[in-house]
């Protein structure tokens, strides 16, 4: 028995057993030789990243919680959850040696400071002699894949992007893996035999440095509320089948979505399992709404800048972002500060800054009026300073996700009707109509003494914005928009062809 090899299994994202196709091979692995083999899943923590990485005391609760489930539903298949905490170069150094490891599997990232990083423990595992075996399931189809059907390069457009992934194949999800065979548990190493909690999960306090800025846990962490949300969501299917994202509503007190964003962003949720489970309920209803609106158009959009941003380094930048129109944003740190802390004076924009602070999670419409309020709209600040307030505080915050949403609506980037601008008062008067003197005085909310006034006079400074922005274009037209114009044309022109043919193929089969 001291002799066994340690089989790892390291979590990063992908925080669930079910679809987890490096813990199901450390499993089989494990199982068809207990005497030769342990298993050790690990999350590596930080404690330096959590000291000075700017995320909101929400996020870092949501992420508590969801090791606190990995760990209970790894011993229910008679393991556990190791909590390794260092940097990952230091730890992998260690762990290598002192388990005796020969083999490590995790799922891939491709975030440039995650790839870098996985490049240098890959090489190091190589210097020691232990065998890596990467996975793509963070998605459902691979980016790589996706890039190379479309000759090299990322398509540049939603429509484009259904068309090649049209013609993968859609992997399945992998059931929860088989329980160890007999508990098999590893030798302590000298780190347990000083402190046996070494390698237990976090606790709330080591993770909430700021208890004070939590709001109320409406959306726990962990895979067994996202498979719960889940089978909630789904469980409807009249509501599955006409679900159009643009029909729900933004400013209803509870959730008119599913809210399963956090949970795919942790991978706490199989993005491939709800797309299974999505296709077996369309498959029924043949009559049911259709991408990009739908419930399968959404996770198609989550895919679509997942590969966008694989084949952009600088995804999140203007400066170098291939995709990006450089647009001459001004910085205005009281605009900022108003907008990022709710004191814009449009109270519809200010809910949702307060909601986001509060809960982590704001509807996509929402999401949208307040971009383009803070960029193109009213504030012409750049959608970078945007999109680091979102990385802060939102419980769902993607790395490419953010940067695709925040690209689309400021127009830098696969959105270009620019002039098409989000009113900051016309969604918020159809909850909440304006309140005469009287009514603030009621309810102590007094316009210029409880409450700001307007910083901008949205009726006149989004006209000039959407100057600002047509002289912006001007100068990118050739460069930048032109390539997104020629081939959504060219997806549009095929898509309709292929629409046509459908249709004549089925009133063929009709006289028939």
């Amino acid at each position: 028995m001291e002799n066994r090899k340690t089989l790892i299994h390291w979590f990063r994202k992908g925080l669930r057993v079910h679809d987890n196709p490096g813990l199901t091979r450390v499993f089989e692995q494990a199982n068809s030789d207990v005497n030769k083999y342990e298993v050790r899943p690990i999350f590596i923590l930080d404690p330096g990243i959590v000291q000075w990485l700017k995320v909101g005391a929400n996020r870092w609760r949501f992420l508590q919680q969801s090791l606190a489930d990995l760990h209970n539903q790894l011993v229910a298949l008679k393991s556990r959850l190791y909590v390794v905490r260092g940097k990952p170069n230091e730890v992998f150094e260690r762990i290598f040696k002192e388990w005796q490891t020969e083999l490590l599997t995790f799922e891939t990232d491709i975030e440039p400071y995650s790839v870098k990083r996985d490049a240098e423990v890959v090489k190091l595992a190589h210097q020691l002699g232990v065998q890596v075996d990467t996975h793509c399931s963070h998605t459902i189809y691979n980016p790589e894949t996706v890039i190379k059907k479309n000759l090299g390069t990322a398509p540049l457009t939603y429509q484009k992007f259904l068309s090649i992934v049209e013609k993968l194949k859609t992997p399945m999800p992998l059931p929860t893996p088989v329980a160890l065979t007999e508990l098999v548990i590893p030798q302590q190493d000298k780190w347990e035999q000083k402190d046996e909690k070494c390698y237990d999960y976090p606790s709330m306090e080591e993770l909430v440095k700021h208890p004070e800025e939590l709001g109320e846990n409406k959306f726990l962490g962990g895979e067994t509320e996202g498979l719960r949300r889940l089978e909630q969501s789904l469980s409807n299917e009249t509501w599955v089948i006409n679900f159009e994202k643009p029909n729900t509503a933004p400013n209803s007190l509870e959730p008119s979505t599913t809210v399963l964003s956090p949970y795919l962003k942790f991978g706490c949720l199989s993005s491939r399992l709800f797309y299974q489970r999505l296709t077996d309920i369309l498959k029924k209803h043949p009559n049911h709404s259709k991408p990009p609106v739908s419930l399968k158009g959404q996770l198609m959009w989550r895919e679509f800048f997942y590969t966008a941003a694989t084949d952009e380094p600088d995804f999140d930048r203007m400066f170098g972002n291939k995709y990006c129109i450089q647009i001459p944003w001004e910085m205005n740190d009281v605009y900022l500060d108003a907008w990022t802390h709710a004191r814009t004076g449009y109270p519809f924009i200010d809910a949702i800054m307060r909601q986001l602070r509060q809960e982590g999670w704001i509807h996509h419409l929402a999401r949208h009026a307040v971009a383009c309020f803070l960029t193109r709209g009213d504030l012409w600040i750049s959608w970078q300073s945007g999109l680091r307030v979102f990385e802060e505080l939102l419980l769902d915050h993607d790395w490419a996700l953010n940067a695709g949403n925040w690209l689309w609506l400021s127009a830098s980037a696969f959105f270009h009707s620019y002039f098409r601008v989000y009113s900051p008062v016309a969604f918020g008067k159809k909850t909440d109509p304006t309140a005469s003197l009287s009514a603030q005085k009621e309810y102590g909310c007094v316009l210029g003494e409880d409450y700001p006034h307007r910083i901008v006079v949205h009726e006149a400074v989004y006209k000039i914005n959407v100057q600002r922005m047509t002289a912006a274009y001007k100068v990118n037209r050739e460069v930048c928009t032109g390539k997104f114009e020629k081939e959504e044309k060219k997806s549009t022109a095929k898509r309709r062809m292929k629409d046509s043919e459908k249709s004549l193929s089925e009133n063929k089969k009709s006289r028939n």
